[in-house]
């Protein structure tokens, strides 16, 4: 697939970057001396504690003038700087002042105040030779505005590290609440078979036994025939979608917890199973559905491919994660392969940032593992 080219960010227009080079040299003169006068004053008055208030108000100062400086950019060449996301202060002017203190966000705009001046003094120069030689002005002042642009979103705006940590929570957010929602859906579909399908079948199956029953004996052998198999499909259908219901979603699973649904599963596999769970404080409904599927398949794989006679589940959980783990005695040499049983469990743990992890020597036994985390 042909990767599309990120386009290139617009140029700012050569009359308004004019007007910006020409303009900007009183507001970093102003800002130049404020900020320099206070600074130094309050840190020869720190000893006296006078210092602290003064420094938070030449960092109140500074943090006017750039945001004064993002604003005037984004008016003047239409480049947009965002906000950079500041460390949060406690009430009282040494705790405001500490965490100013060791905000990385607090000394780039320093250092963006003290080089504007000189930076000022360039541009108002070149903003000058580009009202007096009109050539230079229509090609050389917007890359000096586009230029002046980056400079400013690099120093002025959100860090590379945080915009991703952003990113990141803002990603993490979303996929929790679409687990949130799928998980939803599968309760609403286990509903929905349960109480509608699964009961209209029930009906026609109970219809058709007591029509069967009123069949007298000289009725013809064909019809009683043709009733007795509907009768026996109706009840097949009604087997078959009250176990696809329990596989969406066990309905012991949301009353009970994982403790009564995996003894329940236990309980039909045709092997012995020693169960163990111990998860409490219940973990969410994600994990919960996430580690009764795991424990399922895993079972359904031992009962047709191990060749073992005796398996072991334990469920376990911590502040942070539970983990499931599954033990057969069979014949081993079972692995994560695209495609396979295992790869799907893996997959669909890892939509909760789960990890699945399988250890099965030739020979056996073999280990499912997996880790998944409560909250994501």
């Amino acid at each position: 697939m042909p990767v599309t080219p990120t386009p290139a960010p617009r140029r700012p227009h050569a009359i308004r970057t004019i007007g910006f080079l020409l303009a900007s040299l009183p507001i970093r003169l102003l800002a130049f001396v404020l900020t320099l006068v206070s600074v130094v004053l309050g840190i020869t008055t720190t000893m006296l504690w006078v210092g602290i208030p003064i420094l938070i108000t030449a960092t109140s100062v500074v943090r006017g003038f750039t945001g004064l400086e993002r604003r005037w950019v984004g008016t003047m060449l239409g480049i947009e700087v965002a906000e950079p996301v500041r460390r949060p202060h406690g009430r009282g002017l040494l705790p405001t002042w500490q965490t100013r203190l060791v905000d990385p966000v607090t000394w780039r705009e320093l250092v963006f105040v003290l080089v504007a001046l000189p930076l000022g003094i360039v541009e108002f120069v070149a903003g000058l030779v580009s009202v007096a030689v009109p050539p230079f002005g229509i090609f050389v002042a917007p890359r000096i505005g586009a230029m002046h642009g980056e400079l400013t979103s690099s120093m002025l705006g959100p860090d590379r590290t945080a915009q991703l940590e952003a990113r990141t929570r803002q990603l993490k957010d979303s996929r929790a609440r679409g687990v949130d929602a799928v998980e939803a859906e599968r309760r609403r579909i286990e509903r929905d078979l349960h109480d509608g399908a699964q009961q209209r079948l029930v009906a026609v199956a109970m219809s058709l036994g007591r029509a069967q029953l009123k069949l007298g004996d000289d009725t013809q052998a064909d019809v009683r025939e043709l009733i007795g198999a509907a009768h026996h499909d109706a009840k097949l259908a009604v087997a078959e979608l009250r176990d696809l219901a329990r596989g969406i979603y066990p309905p012991v699973l949301q009353d009970r917890g994982l403790d009564a649904a995996l003894s329940s599963l236990t309980a039909r596999v045709p092997i012995p199973v020693d169960v163990e769970v111990t998860v409490e404080p219940r973990p969410p409904a994600p994990v919960e559905t996430t580690t009764y599927f795991i424990v399922s398949e895993t079972l359904t794989n031992i009962t047709k491919h191990a060749g073992a006679d005796r398996a072991s589940v334990r469920v376990t959980r911590d502040a942070d994660t539970v983990v499931v783990e599954i033990v057969d005695n069979g014949h081993g040499g079972a692995s994560v392969r695209p495609g396979g049983g295992l790869a799907g469990l893996a997959d669909r743990a890892a939509t909760i940032d789960g990890v699945l992890t399988v250890v099965s020597p030739a020979g056996g036994p073999t280990v499912v593992r997996a880790d998944l985390p409560v909250r994501w």
